[in-house]
């Protein structure tokens, strides 16, 4: 794969030329851009995913739904359905995507959770219900310029930010780095909880932040039990597993899991793998099983699996935390 990025190089001025001309329409008006009086804010990345987008939409959701009714509008990457879809109870990971199944399994008593590929009509769609959202989260939104959210919130990760990147192919990012500067907080995921102040400065000083954007910084934080659907277990009593994953990048939970000492197969499957009836009869015979949260709203629709399947909830947690809610709640005290 890395050979065949290499051999791609020379695609890359197209691409870069491609995605900067769509962008620079959308700013001079030739494309339209709908905003909307309405508190909209957008968690998003300029790379093709892996930085952490639900523990981020989930943080938001978990300050925000005690003050405000919030409603999440993904695309439902993968699912089964189309157009415009309110969740309830009938529906599934085939019939929303599994991340907004993911929101809805966690919070249906409390948010209203929807998926739409065109985010102008779902936006619509939600601003037209009898129970109006005070706040609706974008997911995975920020290079869908047809919207403009009144408020961007873009992830890069650690390990890679998005100053040491190329755009695709050879690369990993959607757009030009100049795309960063629509965006109001920008949010460095997974770092190591013990990142020094030193290094955030430096990590901000090539991120070159505009003077109107604030850079935070944010780690993973697991959860000390693991769940199934049934019951609860301490991680640690987990003795020997296989460990399924079918996200972006697993390495931050493998190394996690390998410094607790834990015991354990990896199979790795692409992000948001569609599981066959081949790869569930493998799984039936590994014993005890343990996933992320994401792939266990797939894996659990397979009920010769659920005797053994648990997942690893995780958590975003940002550093400077009062100071990043505080942004978040003045954008949306102004809108409300």
């Amino acid at each position: 794969m890395k050979l065949l990025r290499k051999i791609l190089v020379p695609i890359v001025p197209i691409y870069y030329l491609v995605t900067w001309l769509r962008n620079r329409f959308y700013d001079w008006g030739i494309f339209k851009s709908k905003s909307y009086n309405q508190a909209i804010i957008c968690v998003g990345n300029l790379s093709t995913g892996g930085t952490g987008k639900s523990p981020m939409i989930e943080f938001l959701i978990e300050r925000l739904k005690n003050s405000y009714q919030i409603a999440t509008l993904s695309r439902g990457y993968k699912r089964e359905t189309d157009g415009f879809r309110l969740a309830n109870d009938s529906d599934n990971a085939k019939t929303l995507g599994d991340e907004p199944f993911q929101f809805y399994n966690k919070y249906h008593n409390e948010i209203q959770v929807s998926v739409d590929s065109n985010r102008q009509r779902g936006i619509e769609n939600l601003m037209g219900l009898s129970k109006k959202p005070d706040v609706i989260l974008l997911d995975d939104a920020f290079q869908h310029r047809k919207v403009s959210a009144g408020f961007n919130i873009l992830l890069t990760t650690y390990h890679e930010l998005y100053t040491d990147d190329w755009v695709l192919p050879t690369g990993n990012l959607r757009e030009p780095k100049q795309g960063a500067k629509r965006a109001q907080i920008i949010v460095v995921t997974k770092c190591p909880e013990e990142i020094s102040t030193s290094e955030k400065e430096q990590i901000i000083s090539k991120l070159k932040p505009e003077t109107f954007q604030q850079v935070f910084f944010s780690s993973i934080g697991y959860s000390d039990l693991v769940f199934s659907e049934n019951e609860s277990r301490s991680l640690m009593d987990l003795e020997s597993f296989t460990l399924i994953t079918g996200i972006a990048n697993a390495n931050p939970l493998v190394a996690y899991l390998k410094n607790k000492g834990l015991e354990f197969e990896h199979l790795n499957f692409p992000d948001h793998h569609v599981f066959t009836d081949s790869d569930i009869n493998k799984l039936e015979e590994k014993g005890l099983l343990l996933t992320t949260e994401k792939d266990f709203m797939r894996l659990k629709t397979f009920q010769s699996l659920n005797a053994n399947l648990f997942y690893l909830p995780i958590k975003a947690v940002v550093h400077e935390e009062e100071v990043f809610n505080t942004s978040i709640l003045n954008y949306v005290n102004t809108e409300v």
